[in-house]
C-alpha cells in the first residue's frame, strides 16, 4: 500500500471525526461511503467504520463530557448496543431498497423531532421521555443503522433532541453512547475477517485528530447553529441513500 493510499485514508479519517466531534455523528455516515471510493470492500468499509467510532467518540465524549446527560445515557447505551448487534448478523440480507425507503422515512421524522418544540408545541408536550422510550428508540435506529454498516450516531443526536434534550447534551450523550454500541458491532465483523489493518490504523488517527477538533467547535457553536447543521447532515444524507436506490 503506497504513501499516497495512507494519506487518503487519514484525510478521511480527519473529516468524519471531524463531522463526528461537531455534531455528535458516529461518523460512518461520512467515513464508510469514502472508504468504499478509495477502493476498500464494502465490508471492509462497515468494519473499519465501526472499529473507529469508539476511539473517535472517546475524544469527543471526553471534549464534552461536561453535557453528557448521564440520567438518560445508559438507557441509550443499552437500547442502542443491542440494536448494533442485530443489525450487524441482518447486515445484507434485508433488500437494499427497502432499508433505504425505511431510512429516509426514518429521517424525515427525526428531522421533524427537532424542531417539534416550536411547530407543534402542545404535541410536543405529550411526548414523556423514559427508559422504555429512550431503549426502544435507540434500539430500532440502531438496528436499522446496523444493518448499513453504522452505529446509529448519525440519527441519535435528531432522536434524543426530539426526547426534550439539550442539542449540546444530545450530542455529548450520543457520543458517549456510539463508544459502546461499535464496540458491540465491531467484534463481529473482526471475527468475520473483513477488517484491513493498515487502513484502519490511518483512519483512527485522523479521525481522533479531527473528533477533538469538532468537539472544540462545537462546544463554541450556539445551539441554534449544531440543530441547523444536524438537520441538513441528516438530510443530505437521506438524499444520498435515495440517488443510490436510484442506481438500483
Amino acid at each position: 500500500m503506497n504513501i499516497i493510499a495512507l494519506l487518503i485514508y487519514l484525510l478521511i479519517g480527519l473529516f468524519a471525526g471531524f463531522m463526528s466531534g461537531m455534531l455528535g455523528i458516529g461518523g460512518g455516515a461520512v467515513r464508510t461511503p469514502l472508504l468504499y471510493v478509495a477502493g476498500l470492500p464494502l465490508l471492509s468499509a462497515f468494519g473499519i467504520n465501526l472499529l473507529v467510532i469508539p476511539f473517535s467518540s472517546l475524544v469527543g465524549a471526553i471534549s464534552q463530557r461536561k453535557n453528557i446527560d448521564w440520567k438518560f445515557a445508559p438507557y441509550v447505551v443499552i437500547g442502542g448496543t443491542v440494536g448494533s448487534v442485530v443489525g450487524a448478523f441482518l447486515a445484507g440480507l434485508i433488500p437494499a431498497l427497502v432499508l433505504g425507503i425505511i431510512f429516509v422515512i426514518v429521517s424525515i421524522i427525526t428531522i421533524m423531532g427537532i424542531y417539534l418544540e416550536r411547530v407543534s408545541p402542545r404535541l410536543a408536550q405529550k411526548i414523556n421521555p423514559n427508559s422504555k422510550t429512550i431503549i426502544g428508540g435507540t434500539f430500532f435506529l440502531n438496528l436499522l443503522t446496523g444493518m448499513r454498516g453504522g452505529s446509529g450516531g448519525s440519527l441519535f443526536p435528531p432522536f434524543l433532541r426530539t426526547m426534550k434534550m439539550d442539542v449540546h447534551k444530545a450530542i455529548a450523550t450520543s457520543l458517549f453512547a456510539t463508544i459502546f454500541t461499535a464496540i458491540a458491532a465491531v467484534t463481529i465483523y473482526w471475527y468475520r475477517g473483513d477488517i484491513i489493518l493498515l487502513p484502519a490504523l490511518m483512519v483512527i488517527i485522523g479521525s481522533m485528530i479531527g473528533a477533538r477538533i469538532g468537539s472544540l467547535v462545537s462546544l463554541k457553536t450556539k445551539p441554534v447553529w449544531l440543530e441547523l447543521g444536524l438537520s441538513l447532515f441528516v438530510i443530505l444524507l437521506a438524499l444520498v441513500v435515495v440517488f443510490k436506490m436510484l442506481l438500483l
